[in-house]
């Protein structure tokens, strides 16, 4: 097979789970093409494979319907990393990452990482509505910045305001806290019988973003991209020491030996 048409095999897998309509889809169109779009339900799974350095990450975007649910665990299988995907205007979108979702990783690796993830945020804080280009600075930010005396910096994890308005004007409530996000991690870290002391702390691992305006989306998966390279070194180094058998070269190798004979 020609070095061209060979598929990149990845290095490590990060899957993303949520009930449906959070936005999963839409987070990955966001981060990998750079826009929004809507988006149809996911029918079973989707994959994408994103170059990180030298490395090749595999990104599996998977369906929240309920027919689907059993699907969940094949593609947790031996993750490196799980987004738990909630809705921060939906409070039994988040309900439902422990009851429905948390089970499936039960397949990923043992030193698996997550990330509690409340997407939709610009529909209740109003410095998510700005629209972030590629370097994660708002639009306007970047159109006026001349006229600005003093600098404004995102938070990474903001508060918004008890009744924020998005910018069609109307009021949307936040059902979801970020402390109930937090706290769902602590959970989680218990599930998986792993002491919050020695683990990756909450407040680096729940995020607020916007697919919509790409608020807070890179640091998202830039932020997971760097936690995992431990991983894909450590098997790095396991398959150097227990190499694996390329189908694809010993049929090539089978193929000259053929010609040669003959």
């Amino acid at each position: 097979m020609p070095e061209a048409s060979k598929m990149k095999k990845p290095d490590v897998k990060l899957v993303l789970l949520g009930d449906m309509n959070v936005g999963k889809t839409s987070l990955l169109h966001r981060y990998t093409d750079r826009k929004f779009k809507d988006t149809v339900s996911t029918v079973g799974g989707a994959f994408f494979l994103k170059q990180w350095g030298p490395y090749n990450i595999s990104i599996w975007d998977t369906a929240g319907r309920e027919q689907f649910h059993g699907l969940g665990s094949m593609y947790c299988r031996g993750a490196s990393a799980v987004i738990l995907t909630y809705d921060v205007t939906n409070w039994q979108s988040l309900a439902e990452l422990e009851e429905r979702f948390l089970s499936l990783t039960d397949t990923a690796s043992h030193d698996c990482i997550f990330a509690i993830v409340g997407n939709k945020v610009d529909l209740t804080d109003p410095k998510a509505q700005l629209s972030q280009d590629s370097s994660g600075v708002s639009e306007d930010q970047t159109e006026h910045e001349e006229e600005r005396t003093e600098p404004q910096v995102l938070s990474s994890c903001p508060t918004p305001p008890a009744s924020p308005a998005s910018l069609s004007g109307i009021t949307v409530h936040k059902q979801v806290a970020h402390e109930d996000a937090m706290a769902l991690y602590g959970r989680i870290l218990r599930y998986k019988g792993l002491e919050e002391k020695s683990s990756l702390p909450a407040e680096r691992m729940c995020f607020e973003t916007s697919a919509k305006t790409g608020y807070n989306v890179d640091a998202l998966f830039e932020t997971l991209f760097d936690l995992v390279l431990p991983s894909i070194l450590r098997k790095r180094n396991e398959n150097q020491q227990c190499p694996t058998i390329d189908l694809e070269e010993c049929r090539g190798a089978s193929s000259k030996r053929a010609r040669f004979c003959c």
